[in-house]
C-alpha cells in the first residue's frame, strides 16, 4: 500500500508539472473548477490511479533494468575481477557467482548454507564475494575484518562462523569469533585499516549503487542480477543457462 501511495503521489505531482505555463493562463477560479472536475472524475473512476501506478511502476523497471545492463558492461572488471575481494570456490571456474551481502542480515545468513552446497557440488563455479555493509558500524568492522582475514588465509572459514553467530554482529563479536578462528587478532585489527581494504568496501557501496542494489543480499551471475535471497535451485539453473548459452558473457 505505501509503495502504491508513493507512486501514486508521483504521478499527480507530475500531472502538476507537466504544463506549469498552460496552467498559468487559467484564473484561480477556473483552475479551482479544473481541480473540482479532476477530483470528482478520479474519485469516480480511481482505477485510473492505478493504471498510472502501473505504468510508472513498468518504467521505473525499465529504467532500473538499463542501468544495471550498462553497469554490468561499463564495470564488468570491478564486479568480476577486482583483486581486493576474496573468492572460494574454484578460483579459475567457467562461470563466477558474484553475491553482495551484510553480516548483519537475515537473508543473507540464510544464503551461506546456500552457497556452502553450491561449493559442494559445483567445482568449477568461482565465486566472489562483496562485502557491502548496509547495516551500520557493526557490519562495517565485520566487512573490513572478513577483508583482512584474506591476508591470513582465512577468509571462508571466518566469514562462515560470522553467519553461525547467534548475536548480532558487533566489533566485540568480529574479534572474538577471529580468535576462535586462529585468527592474529592483533595483526587483523592492523591490516583492517589499511587503506586498500576500507577503499573497497567504499568501491563495493559505489558498484552497488551504479547496478542497483538497495538491499541485501544480491547475486549477479554473468549478465543476470538477481536481487534478494535466491534459493540453490534458482542460482544453478542460472548457472546452466550461462554454460549452456556458450560461456559468460560479461563475468
Amino acid at each position: 500500500m505505501r509503495k502504491f501511495l508513493t507512486t501514486v503521489s508521483a504521478a499527480l505531482f507530475a500531472l502538476s508539472i507537466s504544463f506549469p505555463a498552460f496552467a498559468d493562463s487559467f484564473s484561480d477560479a477556473q483552475k479551482g473548477n479544473i481541480e473540482t472536475i479532476v477530483r470528482q472524475y478520479l474519485l469516480a473512476n480511481p482505477e485510473i490511479l492505478q493504471e498510472m501506478a502501473n505504468k510508472l511502476d513498468e518504467k521505473s523497471k525499465l529504467a532500473e533494468a538499463t542501468q544495471r545492463e550498462s553497469a554490468l558492461k561499463a564495470k564488468s572488471a570491478e564486479i568480476f575481477h577486482n583483486p581486493a575481494d576474496a573468492v572460494v570456490g574454484n578460483i579459475k571456474g567457467d562461470v563466477t557467482v558474484v553475491e553482495f551481502f551484510d553480516y548483519n542480515c537475515g537473508w543473507c545468513k540464510k544464503s551461506v548454507s546456500e552457497m556452502q552446497a553450491l561449493i559442494g557440488k559445483d567445482k568449477n563455479v568461482r565465486v566472489v564475494m562483496k562485502e557491502f555493509p548496509i547495516f551500520g558500524p557493526g557490519s562495517e568492522y565485520a566487512a573490513k575484518a572478513a577483508l583482512a582475514s584474506v591476508r591470513q588465509n582465512k577468509y571462508w572459514a571466518f566469514h562462515q562462523a560470522l553467519f553461525a553467530s547467534e548475536s548480532k554482529v558487533t566489533p566485540e563479536v568480529v574479534d572474538q569469533i577471529a580468535g576462535e578462528q586462529g585468527l592474529d587478532v592483533p595483526k587483523l585489527k592492523i591490516d583492517m585499516n589499511d587503506a586498500a581494504i576500507l577503499a573497497n568496501v567504499r568501491k563495493n557501496q559505489e558498484l552497488a549503487q551504479a547496478l542497483a542494489i538497495t538491499g541485501t543480499p544480491g547475486f549477479v551471475i554473468d549478465d543476470q542480477l538477481v536481487p534478494g535471497y535466491t534459493p540453490l535451485e534458482n542460482l544453478e539453473s542460472m548457472i546452466a543457462k550461462v554454460r549452456s548459452g556458450g560461456g559468460c558473457k560479461v563475468c
